[in-house]
């Protein structure tokens, strides 16, 4: 590890500051309180914000993990008609975003909706004589949550289970236990790091949502910190929540982080014998199939199908010059940030490459910590400092040259591609330092004694090396944009709709069908990534 900086890595330094400075900026506010807001937060609503909070994270949470890891049981353990098929489609509910399945599902079971209508029209019943649970409630939201969370879970632990070798088994049942004592005293611990992992990915995913809890009228941070902005003119405020909820996922970081050391597992070394599925039929295949059915129904199938109906259903009034800018909006200001945030993360992590101190190694890594941090935190802390700057900018070209220049940084398209490229740094700079790994020195060592430069090594050899992983990297940060809400929402310049804002507006409005198809196209779009990942399952699954 190299101790002594040089000027070469002063740009790279730089860039990794503004990356960080949002989260840097969110949690200073908590140094400047605002005592008389925190007084009327704390004897009001912020109890309620708490609480709902972390009950809808411990809720998804464990949702999430009990779905997923019982799936993840099932495609493993055991041959059933159909498995082969649902160890990858149960991954599609990612490409749903749980602001649309809220949508959906309201309209679909709420009292004027087609399940309830349907009640009333069999039994004859009325209004007030029979009793069906409310969906718009902290626990419609953590159940619908759960269903497109839970393929988080089913992923980390389908391969943790995979990856266990057939002579535990073996060794277990020569001790006297049975399968169930097996799975439960052996299979499971020994997946605890990955169920763990998963499990902390769909709380912070639960914790981040704003769409769902809005919907339903549920109060949580997110919901609180809009509040507090838009209702209340308070940005400090705001601010020092937006901190809260910030240390709030920080903390359930460092929980996953210290779980792992907890407990430790290592392979033998031996030769890896596969694990022994058991090869079900008659009664028992059919329910194994339709308990691996009912996730992907629920999470996937049903709304979709309800969305493509509606869409169907209201495609006159629906693909207007409206819809086209819409579809416009929402796709350039996609790929702009794609083509930014993973240019970025190549210069990141061939910064890693090149430069060994500590201080750029620590910096880079803090750059990619937006993706767990809420969009609604990271639109507090892009938003805070740029307002600050425009507001200088503006009071000095006034006094010196009498002229007003307005927003030039917070209320412009500037302001949603630095909050993207905060949110989802994470999300290219993974694969692309994964690909980078796997170049040798060697080849960097001869590109230098041919004459070329770092910058030239890097877009002359490494990036037509990288043309996978960079690709990748761009659709899955294309995908996300795309189903981005609340930075969006809080970031967006004036008049400037995306898929994602206009499907909220309209289902906010009560409007469910007209906001079928700017939903469905998020989800369609949605399935190109989850495609490609089920690809790769399905590759590893025929192996086994």
């Amino acid at each position: 590890m190299r101790y002594n900086l040089s000027l070469r890595q002063l740009p790279l330094l730089l860039l990794c500051l503004l990356l960080c400075a949002p989260l840097l900026v969110v949690l200073q506010s908590v140094l400047q309180p605002d005592w008389q807001l925190w007084q009327h937060l704390t004897s009001t609503v912020l109890p309620d914000y708490l609480q709902n909070s972390l009950l809808l994270a411990f809720g998804v949470g464990i949702g999430a993990l009990l779905i997923g890891t019982s799936l993840a049981w099932l495609v493993v353990f055991y041959r059933f008609p159909g498995r082969n098929l649902l160890q990858w489609a149960l991954l599609l509910p990612l490409a749903m975003p749980a602001y649309i399945i809220a949508y959906t599902y309201t309209g679909l079971l709420d009292f004027a909706g087609p399940v309830q209508s349907l009640l009333r029209d069999t039994f004859h019943w009325r209004y007030g004589q029979y009793y069906f649970p409310e969906i718009r409630s902290l626990g419609g939201a953590i159940l619908l949550l759960s269903l497109v969370l839970y393929p988080y879970v089913y992923l980390l632990a389908r391969t943790a289970f995979a990856a266990q070798s057939q002579r535990l088994a073996e060794a277990s049942l020569s001790l006297g236990l049975n399968r169930r004592q097996h799975f439960f005293r052996v299979t499971l611990p020994m997946a605890r790091p990955a169920l763990v992992t998963g499990m902390a990915l769909a709380m912070m995913e639960a914790f981040a949502d704003y769409g769902t809890v809005q919907y339903f009228g549920v109060p949580t941070l997110t919901t609180g910190i809009f509040r507090t902005w838009f209702g209340m003119g308070q940005q400090q405020g705001a601010a020092q929540l937006a901190a809260l909820l910030c240390s709030m996922v920080l903390l359930l970081i460092y929980l996953e982080l210290a779980s792992r050391k907890q407990l430790h597992f290592y392979y033998s070394g031996q030769a890896h014998q596969q694990v022994q599925y058991r090869q079900l039929s008659g009664v028992k295949a059919l329910l194994a199939l339709l308990l691996a059915l009912l996730p992907l129904l629920l999470g996937f199938a049903i709304p979709a199908s309800q969305l493509a109906f509606w869409a169907f259903e209201q495609w006159p009034t629906l693909l207007s010059a409206e819809f086209g800018r819409l579809l416009w909006h929402s796709f350039s200001l996609a790929l702009g940030a794609a083509v930014l945030v993973v240019s970025l993360a190549l210069l990141l992590a061939y910064g890693m490459r090149l430069h060994k101190h500590w201080l750029v190694q620590l910096l880079v890594r803090m750059s990619g910590m937006g993706y767990a941090i809420p969009g609604t935190v990271i639109a507090i802390g892009v938003m805070l400092p740029l307002g600050f700057v425009d507001n200088q900018l503006d009071l000095w070209l006034e006094q010196q040259f009498g002229i007003r220049s307005g927003l030039l940084f917070s209320g412009t398209l500037f302001a949603l591609l630095l909050a993207y490229a905060v949110r989802f740094l994470a999300v290219a700079l993974q694969g692309i330092e994964a690909g980078l790994g796997q170049i040798k020195p060697s080849m960097d060592q001869a590109a230098r004694s041919l004459g070329l430069n770092a910058r030239q090594v890097l877009w002359r050899v490494h990036v037509p090396l990288l043309r996978g992983s960079v690709l990748t990297a761009l659709l899955l940060v294309f995908v996300d944009v795309l189903k981005e809400l609340p930075a969006t929402l809080l970031l967006r310049p004036f008049n400037f709709n995306t898929l994602a804002v206009r499907s909220f507006e309209l289902a906010s409005d009560e409007r469910l069908a007209a906001a079928a198809l700017p939903a469905l196209t998020i989800v369609l779009v949605g399935l190109g990534p989850v495609l490609l990942l089920a690809r790769a399952i399905d590759k590893t699954g025929n192996k086994e």
